[in-house]
């Protein structure tokens, strides 16, 4: 049994509401833009460290205040400060510095802290024993500190 399709008839009107829309041309082909060569990207130098024993909130101050300083600035502020985090985070630029001038062959006094993250790291629960039988919880907190360090010149 084969099945015979029916053909069109061009002069058959169509159903109410149904209009023959005219075909549409393909359109032209838009030439491609010239290929922009690419920037290099600057040069940064990173340095983490990771589950420092000092609380984020603690951490982010001391960071919020050396963020955009020239190293020398940085160094000096952080040997001063009386906050905790301050000796890590002072630790921690030294550390990105060393990187710059053993892996990438630049000037450490030349850099400036291009960005400088502190995260939450995982949450030590203590608990500390109360009146009448009860404890409260102890959190001790952790961070994830990381520190970006580019050339003066140049912004990251």
């Amino acid at each position: 049994m084969a099945v015979e399709k029916k053909q069109r008839d061009p002069n058959a009107k169509k159903a109410p509401g149904k209009k023959d829309s005219p075909k549409k041309e393909a359109p032209a082909k838009k030439t491609a833009p010239a290929k922009k060569t690419p920037k290099p990207a600057p040069l940064v130098v990173r340095a983490s460290s990771r589950y420092v024993r000092v609380a984020p909130r603690k951490a982010r101050l001391v960071a919020d205040q050396v963020r955009g300083l020239n190293i020398d600035q940085a160094r000096a502020l952080l040997q001063f400060s009386p906050r905790g985090a301050a000796r890590d985070i002072g630790k921690l630029i030294e550390s990105a510095a060393a990187n710059a001038e053993n892996n990438h062959d630049l000037i450490a006094d030349e850099m400036r802290v291009a960005e400088i993250t502190v995260d939450e790291g995982p949450t030590l629960r203590r608990y500390r024993p109360r009146a009448l039988g009860r404890a409260t919880p102890i959190n001790k907190r952790t961070s994830h500190i990381a520190v970006a360090l580019s050339p003066e010149g140049e912004l990251a």
